[in-house]
């Protein structure tokens, strides 16, 4: 979020109205200081490190988005989530390292805020930090299990994230398959969501979707980050001053960050940043080795691959990109992302139309953008078609959705027993063929994606 406000500040900045607007805005911001008698540090690589922490704080929630959202139960006062964001030197590259929350760690030495003891070094969980020694002891901790040096500190609740969802005007987030969890009340059929600051919460929370649980739910959040970049960059708001005020002072105005990043640096990286978008950002979780290290008084903890882990953040500290080079784009319209590669699935194209040659048409055209057709075409029987119909056995429904996406408009209809191969009947609104790929997996040492491959296409 603070990235994204950065982008905005920019414009402001070239027209020349930057500096007073963004001074009105730091006075506004919550101050802390995370980094207050921190000894011993990393050294400084290139670039620039912020840590990015959600906590479960519930203060500011009504009853109403309690009830709406699923908010209910005691907050731990520990970070529901963290994340490390390396901007890059020559501000052209954001890398975001996501750090599960159950993570197995090594508490330093510290004193406990809430009963005043002073504890020796011990195993804890990485949320656990924030608990018991707030963003200092968060920072340090990180700090030690990454060995990179943290710039500059971002704390964001569940009320300051759902008010700049809204002032944003929502973000857009696709799923391929329907998202349900009866925890947070997230019910997603799908398909391309419009959500409002509310469902982004539960959608960034839901960790009962399915077996992934918090891996899971890492990439939904990775994924919402890069929509809201998205919507930032592409949607008015960096344009439009007023639009712009309002958002930025929601932004700063509802979080907490450390008191070294101010006006001058805000700007400075704001000007550097303008041409910033979904494809300038990379999304990786930090490798694991051990799901379920079980530590005794602790129980169940994630444990880092501390060999690629290392090697990850080593090339933060260098300043390297960490996901593969993108190839050049395309020429012509985008294709639509799809989940069963085109080359896999068999289809039977029927002509339900009265023009003729338009089966032989619609086949070659099929078979352009990948899919194994029969290139023997027939006639449909019966009366003409007035809709584009993809049948199928419900065993290939992916496989059917994945065809029907290059047909715009075209209806699904299950027919049990039909087999593998799927069949098209062309019908008289028939309007062209929509180029698929299948849906690019996360690849290069990291298995790290760039935003632009996870953002509605």
């Amino acid at each position: 979020m603070r990235m994204a406000t950065a982008l905005s500040v920019g414009v402001l900045a070239a027209g020349g109205i930057g500096h007073a607007v963004v001074t009105s805005l730091d006075t506004g911001i919550n101050r802390i200081d995370p980094f207050k008698d921190m000894k011993n540090r990393p050294q400084a690589g290139h670039g620039m490190n912020v840590l990015l922490v959600g906590t479960d704080g519930r203060d500011r929630i009504t009853e109403e988005e309690r009830r709406t959202y699923r908010l209910g139960g005691a907050p731990c006062h520990c970070t529901d989530t963290v994340m490390l964001v390396h901007i890059s030197a020559d501000r052209e590259r954001a890398s975001v390292v996501s750090l599960p929350r159950d993570s197995y760690a090594e508490m330093p030495e510290h004193t406990d805020l809430t009963t005043g003891r002073r504890h020796h070094a011990h195993p804890v969980k990485l949320n656990a930090a924030y608990a018991e020694g707030g963003p200092g002891l968060t920072v340090r901790t990180v700090e030690s299990m990454t060995g990179v040096k943290i710039d500059h500190y971002l704390e964001v609740d569940f009320t300051s994230f759902m008010k700049t969802v809204d002032a944003v005007g929502g973000v857009e987030i696709c799923t391929t398959k329907p998202l349900k969890d009866s925890y947070t009340g997230l019910d997603l059929a799908a398909g391309p969501h419009e959500l409002d600051g509310g469902q982004a919460l539960q959608y960034v929370r839901a960790r009962h979707v399915d077996g992934a649980a918090d891996i899971g739910r890492m990439q939904r959040q990775q994924k919402f980050l890069a929509a809201l970049i998205d919507r930032v960059t592409s949607g008015g708001v960096l344009l439009n001053p007023v639009r712009f005020r309002e958002v930025a002072t929601t932004m700063l105005g509802s979080v907490r960050a450390d008191q070294g990043f101010g006006t001058e640096q805000m700007l400075s990286l704001a000007k550097a940043m303008q041409g910033f978008g979904p494809a300038s950002s990379e999304f990786v979780s930090v490798p694991l080795g051990d799901m379920s290290f079980r530590v005794k008084g602790i129980g169940s903890t994630v444990k880092w691959d501390a060999a690629k882990a290392q090697k990850l953040f080593q090339s933060l500290r260098e300043d390297r990109p960490l996901s593969p080079a993108r190839p050049a784009a395309p020429k012509g319209p985008r294709p639509v992302d799809v989940d069963v590669a085109p080359k896999t699935i068999r289809v039977q194209v029927y002509n339900g139309t009265r023009t003729d040659g338009l089966g032989g048409r619609v086949d070659a055209a099929l078979r352009g953008v990948g899919f194994d057709t029969t290139r023997a075409p027939r006639t449909g029987t019966g009366q003409e078609t007035p809709h584009t119909v993809v049948s199928y056995d419900p065993r290939w429904d992916r496989s059917a959705k994945s065809l029907a996406a290059a047909l715009p408009g075209a209806e699904l209809k299950p027919v049990p027993g039909q087999g593998r191969t799927l069949r098209v009947t062309v019908g008289s609104d028939y309007k062209g063929i929509t180029p698929v790929r299948e849906r690019e997996r996360q690849s290069g040492q990291f298995e790290a994606v760039r935003g632009d491959q996870v953002v509605c296409p």
